[in-house]
């Protein structure tokens, strides 16, 4: 991923740390120099509603530390809250010892050299980053450094309501191109009522930039080519002109507040969510649940990864940086990241895991949860303008829904996203690239 050189500071992309690096985080016990750490803080917004599991893992590793104890402070109620809560913090001295940073977060922070380069602590934690897959490690390196451990990782899955999907006449599976879920959507809508929907789209804040990526490019279209922005390229505005004619008069799909739950309660018979859903989706659907791949017809990737993972902040002391790498080895071990993949849903983040005994035997009862796994060959990695450039998640998602609820002209929206975002790339990263 070395999109920044070999020098690349941007120091306009995040609050700047006024924390020395020595500094104490939280409830430091290392007095008298001793480096002794008997607590670390853990600020987290729980991904996918995960509060009691992450607090199962605290208490694991409670039991086999009984000398350190485990901090979990609620940090937001997205990674957008959390990052800005964590920006903030970087102007004093209350930093947590790890933070759940997302996908398109970690980049900044990374940038300004506000969280620790993890490859500068493995050997004295004792970590084998090798035992990590390598593709989802691999998407924090910047520069020949890697800035997080990954945790909470997930593709986007398709689901769909098999009852709906039969009713329909549809074969049990996903669709294998854009062009047949709309021959499909037409089909449903014969089936369905008229409170039910073929498809349903999430909003802004419910990361549709992100859950559009993978049929935009099966599409045609892309956010940028490197730092090169597609917004209004052609191919780019006809994905769009797609997206925006499901939801349209005679269309077949709809943009909802919360599409997950619109999904679970039967209220369309499709949507594109994380693997990070699929526990609480199965947990409150009363009926069955498909899952499927993102469709890939070219095979040049169908589906982009995203997710968050584990960064420790470079403003603590060497001792806490250490002790808060070995928790996120232990909490990442194949053990746990089997234990969290199956609780929450996310995929297990160690090339192991499918060696393990009882996640083989989890897998062959619940093939919902193969899903992600089957289709993580069949991903690549995200556009920089969508993870790269600051606030351009938000911006892309708006102007998504300003033309599927407003009914916005789509190139005058694209050529009005393609200029904001050019201009934040002009003035706070081309600078400093």
């Amino acid at each position: 991923m070395g999109v920044a050189g070999g020098s690349a500071t941007l120091a306009a992309c995040a609050g700047t740390s006024s924390t020395a690096p020595e500094a104490a985080s939280g409830d430091s016990s290392a007095a008298g120099g001793s480096g002794e750490v008997t607590s670390l803080t853990w600020w987290s917004n729980h991904p996918a509603k995960s509060k009691d599991v992450e607090l199962e893992l605290i208490s694991r590793f409670e039991q086999e530390n009984p000398g350190i104890t485990i901090n979990l402070v609620d940090g937001g109620k997205n990674y957008e809250e959390l990052a800005q809560k964590f920006n903030a913090a970087l102007t004093g001295t209350d930093l947590p010892d790890i933070v759940v940073l997302s996908d398109v977060w970690w980049f900044n922070f990374a940038l300004n050299k506000q969280i620790t380069p993890v490859n500068e602590l493995v050997s004295e934690a004792g970590i084998d980053p090798s035992t990590y897959v390598d593709s989802l490690y691999g998407d924090y390196e910047l520069d020949g450094n890697y800035y997080a451990f990954p945790f909470a990782r997930s593709t986007p899955l398709f689901y769909y309501n098999k009852e709906m999907w039969a009713a329909a006449g549809l074969p049990d599976r996903g669709p294998e191109s854009w062009e047949e879920m709309d021959e499909w959507g037409a089909k449903l809508k014969e089936t369905l009522d008229a409170n039910q929907v073929g498809h349903v789209w999430g909003n802004a804040a419910d990361y549709l930039a992100w859950t559009f990526e993978g049929p935009m490019w099966t599409l045609g279209g892309s956010y940028s080519d490197g730092w090169d922005l597609k917004f209004n390229d052609p191919a780019t505005i006809k994905s769009v002109e797609w997206l925006r004619d499901t939801a349209a008069d005679g269309g077949y799909a709809r943009v909802s507040a919360n599409h997950v739950q619109d999904f679970s309660a039967g209220l369309a018979a499709s949507a594109i969510a994380s693997t990070g859903d699929l526990s609480g989706i199965l947990a409150d659907s009363t009926f069955e649940v498909g899952t499927a791949a993102l469709p890939n017809p070219h095979g040049d990737g169908g589906c982009p990864t995203g997710g968050a993972g584990l960064a420790i902040p470079a403003g603590i002391s060497q001792e806490r940086k250490v002790a808060a790498a070995k928790f996120i080895d232990f909490i990442t071990n194949l053990q746990n990241t089997t234990y969290w993949s199956r609780e929450v849903g996310y995929m297990p983040v160690r090339k192991d895991a499918a060696s393990d005994p009882e996640q083989k035997a989890f897998l062959e009862e619940n093939p919902n949860y193969q899903t992600a796994l089957d289709q993580l060959p069949h991903t690549r990695s995200q556009d920089y303008a969508r993870v790269f450039i600051p606030g351009a998640d938000t911006r892309i998602g708006g102007a998504f829904e300003k033309i599927l609820v407003q009914g916005a002209d789509v190139t005058e929206t694209m050529d009005e996203l393609q200029k904001d975002v050019q201009s934040i790339y002009d003035v706070q990263i081309k600078p400093n690239l």
